[in-house]
């Protein structure tokens, strides 16, 4: 068995394929109405499937919210400058941060990701 992908549930395939695209420097492979695909460099692909009842996760969780039920985790060789980068890609940092070597963002439609050094 090989791992190749991951799929996300959102309510902005195509924008979140975009800022995944800019974030890991990846390229966007494959377009439609309810789905998008991202090639990133390490040869992961991440898909983008719209949800039609898609409600943004809250994390840290929240009794009676929607839960984050996964997270992408991004090593990176230098956490400020990654955590720059991804704010200007339209990431949001969260607020909570839970460890000194890892950042917690948001992208755009809420999912949160980690940047973390290795």
């Amino acid at each position: 068995m090989r791992l190749t992908s991951v799929t996300i549930g959102t309510s902005q395939p195509v924008a979140l394929a975009a800022f995944y695209a800019r974030l890991l420097g990846g390229t966007v492979q494959a377009v439609d109405d309810g789905w998008a695909q991202v090639r990133t460099p390490g040869g992961l692909t991440v898909n983008l499937e719209r949800e039609q009842a898609f409600r943004r996760p809250v994390w840290p969780a929240v009794a009676g919210e929607q839960v984050a039920t996964q997270h992408l985790d991004i090593e990176v060789d230098d956490l400020e400058v990654s955590v720059a980068h991804a704010v200007a890609c339209g990431a949001v940092l969260a607020q909570v941060q839970p460890q000194e070597d890892v950042r917690v963002l948001f992208d755009p439609d809420g999912h949160p990701f980690c940047l973390f050094t290795g």
